[in-house]
């Protein structure tokens, strides 16, 4: 895969240097070092974006354009490529309106202070710093690397402790081991953040963050954009891909999640902690993202986690356990 050269090519380019990218909140386990997950597409982070994490990003399906930093290339099902902290990027798949897919990419994302902590504790991990020197640009892997990946990345979806660990070293060193790693972003491209982040957009997103689990009203938001409810409205669907309620409520249930993960608390308590204020609507908001109530979910993980202790000579669930309705 190449660059695509020409007058198209340049018009894009200087459209994406144009068009300042959106923030994306990476909600981080809080017991745990990094985020794995996968999404389908169409899918609300589907948007020239950045973020300060770190992001190692795999295409399972479909194929199309992906931007980084200046960079355009086409993509197919096995594209790797490892972003550094804020690189604006964005993959665009080639599907028919209406045809949606279920999975279309895995991604793991993780910050500097804890690749930093794991250097310190392990000197072995050294050779990872040149790794992320080279993802301030955008790195792609090779195909045979892509595909070497995705089953290390597939299973640590479920992964619980150590082996978590140890399939993320094993990640990083299958990267490190990728004979022709390609930079994409030219030398002259420089991420800035500072700017990105001045934007009213990234104010705002950056202000929910921070907040989510206080009271937060779309009209106190569009004062602090400087625009009336109906234009901050329309502007922050422009921008995340779904209203203003919505998007606070996927950060607040994913939230409860990670608390609900940790044990600590009750569901109950959790619901006050995460920010509603109403137990009924809590339950109501799990249930529509979650495919089932926070009890049942919390057990389940519960569940998946006692299984990865089990002995190895007791037979796995079968494939696919977890997955969908029943385990999200």
């Amino acid at each position: 895969m190449h660059a695509t050269r020409g007058a198209r090519a340049h018009k894009e380019a200087r459209s994406a240097d144009i068009v300042q990218p959106d923030l994306e909140l990476v909600d981080a386990p809080r017991h745990g070092s990094f985020k794995v997950w996968s999404h389908g597409y169409p899918y609300r982070t589907v948007r020239w974006h950045f973020h300060p994490e770190y992001e190692i990003h795999l295409i399972t399906s479909t194929t199309g354009r992906y931007f980084v930093g200046d960079y355009i290339g086409n993509f197919t099902p096995g594209n790797l490529v490892m972003m550094g902290s804020n690189l604006p990027h964005n993959w665009v798949s080639n599907v028919p309106q209406g045809a949606p897919v279920d999975e279309r990419c895995l991604i793991v994302q993780f910050d500097a202070e804890f690749v930093a902590r794991a250097i310190t504790a392990f000197p072995e991990l050294r050779r990872v710093k040149g790794l992320l020197d080279a993802s301030r640009s955008g790195v792609m892997f090779s195909q045979q690397t892509g595909l070497a990946a995705e089953p290390i990345m597939r299973e640590m979806l479920a992964a619980q402790g150590i082996r978590r660990i140890t399939l993320f070293i094993a990640l990083l060193d299958l990267l490190l081991e990728c004979a022709e790693p390609v930079k994409l972003a030219s030398a002259a491209f420089r991420a800035d953040p500072a700017c990105y982040a001045a934007t009213r957009i990234n104010h705002v997103i950056a202000y929910i963050g921070k907040n989510v689990s206080q009271e937060l009203r779309e009209m106190e938001l569009a004062e602090l954009a400087g625009q009336s409810v109906s234009a901050f409205s329309r502007y922050f669907r422009r921008h995340t891909g779904v209203p203003f309620v919505q998007y606070v409520n996927r950060l607040r249930i994913d939230f409860a999640c990670q608390l609900l993960m940790s044990g600590e608390l009750n569901v109950a308590a959790i619901c006050d902690q995460v920010g509603f204020n109403n137990l009924s609507n809590f339950n109501r908001q799990f249930l529509l993202l979650k495919g089932m109530a926070p009890s049942r979910w919390r057990a389940c993980q519960q569940l998946k986690a006692d299984s990865a202790n089990e002995p190895s000579d007791v037979a796995p669930f079968p494939e696919g356990f977890g997955s969908g309705v029943f385990c999200q």
